[in-house]
């Protein structure tokens, strides 16, 4: 029997200029600042990339999305969708130009190219308007969110340890002290 390496993606979703929808490409800085992730685990921050994610996804055997998740839940919730509650969560739209990820879902359906593992960790947002920075209650729990994608990984089979490089700093963070700003 052959063994395959999993190819894994972490993808970041939202647009943090949108208060609250900016929680995907934060948690993702803060994952990457935080944890020594194996070679073979690609981090994207897919903000709204929209259809050129396709390329990002296709071909991957894992993919987990972090991203604001729409669930009727209270802002907050931490919550984890996969397989048939993915569409739903993140089937909302700030334009009508927009590609949503769950648009592009459906089209790797159509072309056969969904990930056989896909699953979907975030939290349910408070605001979803002008503003950089994410609310109170979303911020409340990033730690959360980073313990259950590392976990996730984990349980995928994949070596996820405490980072020594960074001291825990985003990549933001790091850039402001060298510069003397922060």
């Amino acid at each position: 029997m052959t063994y395959m390496q999993p190819n894994i993606l972490i993808l970041g979703l939202g647009n943090f200029l949108l208060g609250d929808d900016g929680l995907g490409i934060r948690a993702l800085e803060l994952l990457q600042a935080r944890y020594d992730l194996p070679e073979t685990v690609d981090c994207v921050d897919g903000g709204v990339l929209g259809l050129e994610l396709m390329a990002y996804v296709e071909g991957r055997t894992h993919l987990l999305v972090i991203d604001a998740v729409q669930t009727g839940q209270a802002p907050g919730t931490l919550v984890r969708l996969e397989g048939e509650e993915i569409p739903k969560g993140l089937s909302f739209k700030l334009s009508m130009h927009q590609v949503s990820f769950a648009d592009i879902m459906a089209l790797s359906t159509l072309r056969g190219t969904v990930p056989p593992r896909l699953v979907v960790w975030g939290v349910v947002p408070e605001k979803l308007e002008s503003g950089v920075g994410l609310t109170p209650v979303v911020e409340a729990q990033l730690s959360h969110l980073l313990e259950k994608v590392a976990g996730e990984l984990e349980s995928w089979g994949i070596t996820v340890s405490p980072s020594h490089h960074s001291g825990g700093l985003t990549v933001m963070e790091q850039m402001l002290r060298r510069c003397k700003i922060a």
